[in-house]
């Protein structure tokens, strides 16, 4: 077994080991809800998924360097390509998991020079793990999975999500209005990760949003290797790997990924 492969065969784990973790306490525990920054939902549970997953990397990865969503939170991180990096949201989809929807995700990612090498995506309560190493192919339980081959914007489904924060609502209703106008329909399924992953697997046909890199730098690569399309509708600053950049983030079928672009610089006042 190479480098790769073991790291991924790690990340597996890890990301199955978090998500029995997060089930079982919202099966079996009373949730315990607060905010950070005033407006974003966190539980108990994601804190000790996110300390379980970071310390098991410190242990076996010493020299390496950790970005995640709850106890290293400094996206500085990301702009710093000397060692590698681990990117990590312990539940993506926080809100679904408070309110007891099962659209919640593990996500962990491994990357080097600023490119994600492996993702892993893992769905503790529809029991789905998404996997993928560069240049291997992607996965879902094992089995390979590939994009949904949309040619038209008018016949493809897509998804979105919206921030915690409701002060600048105003372009992404424009992006939404645009939309939801030119394309099938719209899901909102309230987890990045799942988003881009269902779209690798052909569930959805495009993705957009504006996330952070925890919420897509493993997704996005399970999607690349599923044969995707991903990119941004917006320009990526120099100093900024584009793996790691979620800002105007697009995600699709290839055929449909120009079209869908177009779409939403115009809605942005891009062009």
């Amino acid at each position: 077994m190479d480098d790769l492969s073991a790291i991924a065969g790690f990340a597996e784990r890890l990301a199955r080991k978090a998500g029995e973790l997060v089930r079982h306490e919202r099966e079996h525990n009373t949730l315990r809800t607060g905010y950070k920054q005033q407006t974003e939902l966190v539980t108990h549970a994601d804190v000790l998924a996110d300390e379980m997953i970071t310390g098991a990397i410190r242990e076996r990865f010493p020299d390496h360097r950790i970005l995640s969503e709850e106890t290293m939170p400094d996206l500085e991180q990301a702009e710093q390509l000397d060692t590698p990096l681990w990117i990590i949201d312990p539940i993506d989809g926080t809100v679904n998991y408070a309110y007891g929807h099962p659209q919640v995700a593990v996500s962990i990612a491994y990357a080097e020079q600023g490119r994600v090498q492996v993702g892993v995506v893992h769905a503790p309560f529809a029991e789905e793990t998404f996997r993928a190493e560069r240049g291997r192919g992607a996965t879902l339980n094992g089995t390979t999975i590939r994009h949904s081959g949309a040619t038209d914007p008018r016949q493809s489904l897509f998804a979105t999500g919206f921030p915690y924060t409701k002060d600048a609502l105003e372009p992404l209703v424009s992006r939404l209005n645009a939309m939801i106008h030119q394309c099938r329909d719209l899901r909102r399924i309230g987890s990045a990760a799942l988003d881009i992953c269902w779209v690798a697997c052909g569930r959805l046909d495009i993705y957009y949003e504006n996330v952070s890199p925890w919420d897509f730098a493993a997704a996005r690569l399970i999607a690349l290797e599923a044969g995707a399309t991903a990119g941004h509708f917006s320009e990526v600053p120099e100093a900024m790997p584009a793996d790691l950049w979620g800002r105007d983030i697009l995600i699709s079928a290839p055929a449909v990924w120009d079209p869908a672009r177009k779409i939403l610089r115009q809605a942005s006042g891009y062009e």
